[in-house]
């Protein structure tokens, strides 16, 4: 898990590479141990003029030489989004394989999904149901992230342990 003085250092590292324009404010940096995902606000008159598609061919070069300094620094692959209006446009993430044990209960839940056609494999169905609880469940997982960001921030500024 990626720390609060970590995430800051990123942050520190990689907003002085993004050309002024851009985005309106800084990005907003989503980081886990493979990935780093650069998302931010179109400004209005910037490049692709609030369009996500003419915005990603615009920077499509500049983005790339970012990510092409960013990923060896940190060993995290660098992938980029945009917000315009309410809408959130992600162009590139890694799809990552994660590995669960589950009871027989829950591969009923999976199988539920099979059956009625919401889903492909069981592989599929664990990401709806992921994608699920993110969306009905976004405030109590942001609560969730920001008090583990705020013991993460005053771990940081407690004792050293030699």
């Amino acid at each position: 898990m990626i720390t609060h003085s970590d995430h800051t250092k990123l942050e520190e590292h990689v907003s002085p590479m993004i050309p002024g324009g851009w985005f309106d404010g800084p990005p907003r940096l989503t980081v886990d141990d493979d990935e780093i995902l650069i998302v931010g606000t179109l400004a209005a008159g910037g490049p692709g003029e609030g369009d996500p598609a003419a915005f990603r061919e615009a920077t499509r070069a500049a983005r790339m030489e970012i990510a092409d300094r960013v990923q060896p620094a940190t060993g995290r692959s660098v992938a980029w989004g945009v917000r315009s209006g309410d809408a959130t446009t992600v162009f590139t993430s890694l799809g990552v394989p994660v590995m669960t044990r589950l009871r027989i209960g829950e591969r009923e839940v999976l199988d539920t999904l099979l059956a009625a056609g919401v889903a492909k494999s069981r592989s599929e169905a664990l990401a709806w149901c992921v994608r699920f609880v993110g969306q009905r469940e976004a405030t109590w997982l942001q609560e969730l992230r920001t008090s583990i960001e705020s013991v993460s921030k005053v771990r940081s500024e407690g004792p050293a342990l030699d």
